[in-house]
């Protein structure tokens, strides 16, 4: 799976990589639905077709879904269903390096609860990972993530996501 919320060309280079070396099947990409899942908003269905395309992934999916606040956990329920539905057994997530440890302990927990095997494949999208201190950008994107992680291990994961039953969350059909 390419996590997609900040559609990025490196995730889908890596992911392609993965499929040619045999590590795939397919590929699932989370799109954004429009208004609800299911119904894809046509621009972010068109922007990872094009990524997709010039990585050179032969074999993908497009699942568009929800974005609800907080949004990698919703998201996490909705590709959950899915991939019980297809009898998944385990999946590599394609994610930034940054935001990896947030991507493992949340798909980890949602998706172990259906006996899904989760693994996070990191992709470092800076020249150098070494010199995140050398820009402020990456001095931001680096904290922001951080922070991120702190609310969804402190808050999210203890509090939200055991509240979350199947009738507050929304469905793919």
């Amino acid at each position: 799976m390419v996590e997609n919320f900040d559609p990025t060309y490196i995730l889908f280079e890596r992911a392609e990589q993965l499929q040619r070396a045999g590590r795939s099947k397919g590929i699932l990409v989370p799109i954004q639905a429009l208004g609800k899942p299911g119904v894809p908003n046509l621009v972010s269905r068109d922007v990872a077709a094009t990524m997709a395309r010039y990585a050179r992934i032969m074999v993908w999916d497009a699942l568009p879904i929800a974005e609800i606040e907080p949004i990698t956990l919703h998201a996490a329920f909705q590709l959950r269903d899915r991939l019980v539905g297809q009898h998944v057994k385990s999946i590599t997530v394609v994610t930034s390096a940054f935001r990896s440890r947030r991507s493992a302990l949340v798909y980890g927990t949602v998706f172990g609860e259906a006996g899904i095997l989760v693994r996070c494949e990191p992709v470092n999208s800076l020249e150098a990972p070494d010199r995140w201190t050398a820009s402020w950008h990456d001095i931001q994107t680096v904290l922001e993530e951080f922070l991120k992680l702190q609310y969804y291990r402190f808050y999210v994961m203890p509090f939200l996501s055991g509240r979350l039953d199947t009738k507050d969350r929304p469905r793919i059909d």
